[in-house]
């Protein structure tokens, strides 16, 4: 008996596998191997270990003496055309301060844990001031906002401009961050 090579009849070939299957099969070998770990991959049992630039993963609080203030931290309220939100203006209160944008996936997993810490500690005179970065169309930022029920304040910086308050070794690329300052803002 002789045997010819199957036939394409359409998307299937007559007498061979289905095309539409074997494309299902690629598409979950492909899925599966990008899952996997590499030679390189360290478990961590679901944790994450923050890695600070430059490699440093301890965490430093510096006693009260030593701590310097931030310098002028101001810009345009997110929320509020033509208004200004500073530092300043939370003068003898906690600030936390959070970086973020619409865009970070972090940050949309954090919103709600920060809305409600912050919640719970406002009347012990804490606030928290929220800074917009690296969204260039303010109306997403804004919606990220309200979609998330976020009741304090944010400064609008998609230019990152108000963080040279902060001083030049603060980095930059590491959003979302939560800063804590003092009374003294500290």
């Amino acid at each position: 008996m002789t045997r010819f090579p199957p036939v394409w009849v359409g998307t299937r070939r007559q007498g061979g596998t289905p095309t539409a299957a074997i494309g299902s099969i690629l598409a979950v070998v492909l899925l599966i191997s990008g899952c996997s770990a590499g030679a390189d991959a360290a478990p961590s049992g679901g944790s994450f270990d923050f890695v600070a630039p430059g490699g440093r993963t301890d965490i430093v609080y510096d006693p009260p003496e030593t701590r310097g203030t931030i310098g002028e931290l101001a810009g345009p309220d997110l929320m509020e055309e033509g208004k200004t939100t500073a530092l300043a203006d939370y003068d003898g209160k906690v600030v936390v301060i959070n970086l973020w944008g619409q865009w970070c996936g972090p940050c949309r997993g954090e919103a709600d844990d920060l809305e409600e810490v912050y919640e719970a500690t406002r009347e012990r005179g804490v606030q928290f001031l929220g800074i917009n970065v690296r969204d260039p169309q303010k109306d997403k930022a804004q919606d990220f906002v309200v979609d998330n029920d976020v009741t304090y304040p944010s400064i609008y910086d998609p230019s990152m401009r108000t963080l040279i308050a902060l001083g030049g070794n603060y980095p930059t690329s590491v959003i979302p961050s939560t800063l804590v300052l003092d009374r003294q803002h500290r």
